[in-house]
């Protein structure tokens, strides 16, 4: 059968495939349509196999939220140049929809999950990385479920943060997202903060404090006083609010009869090891290999 311009088209459309993939799928399969199909989509799983190894560190933070609920999801590409690519931004949006309406609460939630347009998360990861020619990865995903009030805010697509309140509004709580997204607190009060950062950090400012040769009551209420400082440096309520430095978040909140519940922020590729790339090394394994 004669491969027409219009049955390329119609695998295209179906399989979002290059025109010349698409066209020799049809050659090989005899101008099959399905048969086509299935071979594209064994092509974009081989190729997805291949670049599964390679480092994906940039991409994007996606949230949405429906009624007592909000989803963060970041998903990763290998460079900031597919990651604001329209089909890598459309993949990443209908992942965190697909997510609300599954009612995920991780990433492994989304094992069994579909698009709107009937896809898995995992079919249509495989199709994008064969479009896209880079390793792409749905990385973490957290739900915040509230019967209080929810704000959320993103910075440019790479820093996203949620945040829970019991009291106030969408706009303080926006506010105080927008607060988190900024500054990164580690936790909301000094109830939250692990015992060990706590010890950890005591245990540096004892040893600061006693190479001073000071009296041991003068050092131990120099240790307290930096401890007070520390905490309020690291929690949600001890910190400046990043829109107005004289008052804490601690403070807004209580102006407002409200009390942060729960937080959550991602940053693009944080925790992520980045392989760090020599140029003149590349150059000379080039070399040596040419020789």
């Amino acid at each position: 059968m004669a491969v027409t311009a219009s049955m390329v088209k119609e695998l295209r459309e179906r399989t979002g495939a290059g025109m010349m993939e698409c066209k020799k799928a049809l050659v090989e399969t005899g101008g099959d349509l399905d048969a086509a199909a299935e071979l594209l989509r064994k092509s974009g799983q081989a190729k997805a196999d291949k670049k599964a190894g390679r480092v994906a560190a940039d991409g994007r933070v996606v949230i949405v939220h429906e009624g007592n609920r909000a989803v963060i999801l970041e998903v990763n590409s290998e460079t900031d140049f597919v990651a604001k690519d329209e089909n890598f931004v459309s993949f990443a949006e209908a992942v965190a929809a697909a997510a609300v309406a599954a009612g995920a609460a991780s990433v492994d939630d989304l094992a069994d999950a579909t698009l709107a347009d009937g896809r898995t998360v995992e079919a249509a990861r495989t199709e994008l990385v064969s479009k896209v020619g880079e390793n792409i990865s749905v990385r973490r995903l957290t739900a915040v479920d509230t019967d209080g009030t929810i704000g959320y805010y993103t910075h440019g697509a790479k820093i996203g943060a949620i945040v829970a309140l019991d009291g106030g509004d969408e706009a303080l709580a926006r506010d105080v997202a927008m607060h988190v997204a900024a500054i990164n607190p580690t936790c909301i009060d000094e109830d939250g903060v692990p015992a060990e950062v706590l010890e950890k950090e005591r245990r540096i400012l004892t040893e600061q404090a006693q190479e001073s040769g000071k009296p041991a009551e003068i050092i131990e209420k120099m240790i307290g006083g930096r401890i007070a400082k520390f905490l309020k440096e690291i929690t949600l309520v001890g910190q400046p609010f990043v829109k107005d430095p004289d008052v804490t978040v601690g403070k807004l909140l209580s102006s407002s009869g409200a009390k942060a519940t729960e937080f959550v922020r991602y940053e693009v590729g944080e925790g992520i090891e980045k392989k760090a790339d020599n140029f003149v090394e590349e150059v000379m394994a080039q070399v040596k290999g040419a020789s």
